[in-house]
């Protein structure tokens, strides 16, 4: 790669896992006209890309080989650890020059392992966090933040405009997700902080789709919690983004809190009542919390 701006005619991009997220990603780049093929460590969801003419990659080394640009986005660091340090993983075919944007979230003493490894292999990295949901990912209007070297996060501006409404460059490499953690802290808090509000609104009798009704509508409710109220009302927990991995971020933000000396005592509370319900709801959108909480504070008096 030379230090220009990529484009979609001549620049081939690969992407790793196909989950909800990354399956909606690649979606909207292939949509967007950009060259791209994906690979999956399980074969259904590639399956399924491929039936929509999206091109599947042989294998991982394939695909990083093939790629001027390789995108990931995982589920969790044993995933990333895998992905890209396995045998037969990214950082075995990788090429140098090669622009690697790893968007899992993920915990920063990983996300520095990867950085380490891209530069003494000449491959560029950024850690690259998404924030925003499946919702957000399909209507391309989530919020990119990102850590590493300038130049190569402003190469990439086409890709982000393809995907993103806003991006940000926090600082230098592991910036991205550490910030990503930050902005999780508030959403996990948030939607516990929320749960526990419409279990006191119907403790004082309060009736429930008016509660949500106009709760939305008050100025103490981000943006990104008013859909949850449209799902707390239907009873509907599909996923946008799953409680088990609310759970999992929250434990990257409590460890990381140890690593830093923070103190965060609400965030504790919090990522404990996730894990309550992991067992039984991790699957369902992290708004799931809410019919939990109300039972789970009843049956504790």
């Amino acid at each position: 790669m030379t230090d220009t701006i990529i484009n979609k005619q001549n620049t081939q991009l690969g992407f790793i896992g196909l989950g909800l997220m990354g399956s909606r990603l690649i979606r909207r780049l292939h949509s967007s006209g950009w060259n791209i093929q994906g690979w999956n460590r399980s074969a259904e969801p590639a399956q399924a890309l491929s039936r929509d003419g999206i091109e599947v990659a042989d294998s991982l080394a394939k695909l990083t080989a093939d790629s001027a640009v390789v995108l990931s986005c995982l589920g969790n660091d044993t995933a990333v650890q895998a992905v890209y340090f396995d045998e037969g993983g990214v950082f075995a075919a990788v090429e140098p020059g090669t622009i690697i944007l790893e968007m899992s979230t993920i915990s920063p003493e990983l996300s520095r392992l990867l950085h380490q490894e891209a530069e003494s292999r000449g491959a560029l990295l950024i850690d690259l966090a998404i924030s925003g949901s499946t919702a957000a990912v399909e209507a391309g209007a989530i919020t990119l933040l990102a850590g590493g070297d300038p130049d190569t996060f402003s190469q990439c501006v086409p890709i982000y405009e393809s995907i993103a409404k806003q991006w940000f460059l926090m600082g230098p490499a592991t910036s991205g997700i550490r910030m990503k953690l930050v902005v999780n802290l508030l959403l996990g808090v948030n939607m516990q902080a929320i749960a526990e509000a419409v279990s006191l609104g119907e403790h004082l009798r309060i009736e429930r789709d008016v509660l949500l009704d106009v709760l939305s509508k008050t100025a103490v409710i981000a943006p990104a919690f008013v859909g949850k109220f449209q799902k707390i009302k239907d009873n509907d927990y599909s996923p946008q983004f799953p409680l088990r991995l609310m759970s999992k971020d929250l434990d990257l933000v409590d460890k990381a809190a140890k690593l830093s000396g923070a103190e965060l005592p609400a965030t504790k509370v919090a990522k404990s009542i996730y894990a309550s319900i992991l067992s039984s709801s991790g699957d369902l959108d992290m708004s799931a919390i809410t019919p939990f909480v109300g039972h789970y504070l009843d049956s504790r008096k």
